[in-house]
């Protein structure tokens, strides 16, 4: 491969052909590159809030980026539904483990000098540990406003996921969620008339 031959963003701009909720009716298709980005902000508003609110020291930075490349392996393993990926503990090692794999093989898209920082993305440190459990929080907050968009649409095809989410949500215990969930998520019912800021 010459110098200019690096196809690790080439890859990553793939990310809008990979659609999610492919086994459920949709109002509005959603790709991954959009999740990813929506995933980014929530992972970096929730750091923000661990900082602000609960005295902690959190990289909302360094979560920003491990949520706007959460999923990339998934341009080589395609999007797989949840009820599959989590079905039992065998399952989910599986995927884990090719889920890995696919972001060994999208590294060596990149040139030697620089690939050790974007494996620092794709596999975060365990300094940054806490980080990752909040872009976990982001992915699955960015799952439940899927599903009241939906809802908000007259589609009932999410009704079951939406319940079924908000209580994985919950039960991840952390204070950053119980925050996001009282303060900012009531905005996502309303309509845009009733949120948009004055001009």
């Amino acid at each position: 491969m010459g110098k200019s031959d690096y196809a690790f963003f080439a890859m990553m701009a793939r990310l809008k052909w990979i659609d999610r909720w492919a086994l459920m009716r949709n109002s509005e298709e959603e790709n991954l590159s959009e999740h990813s980005l929506q995933v980014a902000m929530l992972s970096h508003v929730l750091c923000v809030i661990g900082n602000k609110r609960f005295g902690k020291n959190l990289d909302a930075e360094h979560a920003a980026m491990f949520g706007m490349y959460h999923d990339v392996s998934e341009i080589l393993t395609g999007d797989m539904p949840t009820p599959v990926k989590y079905r039992n503990k065998t399952i989910k090692g599986a995927y884990k483990q090719i889920e890995d794999d696919a972001n060994e093989s999208l590294l060596t898209l990149l040139p030697e000098d620089i690939r050790e920082e974007y494996r620092k993305v794709l596999f975060p440190e365990e300094e940054y540990a806490y980080e990752a459990r909040l872009v976990k929080a982001a992915d699955k907050i960015s799952a439940y406003i899927k599903c009241l968009e939906e809802k908000k649409a007259g589609n009932d095809e999410f009704a079951d996921a939406e319940q079924l989410t908000l209580e994985s949500i919950k039960a991840m215990g952390l204070d950053e969620i119980e925050v996001f969930l009282e303060e900012f998520l009531p905005a996502y019912k309303k309509t845009l008339d009733a949120i948009r800021p004055e001009i």
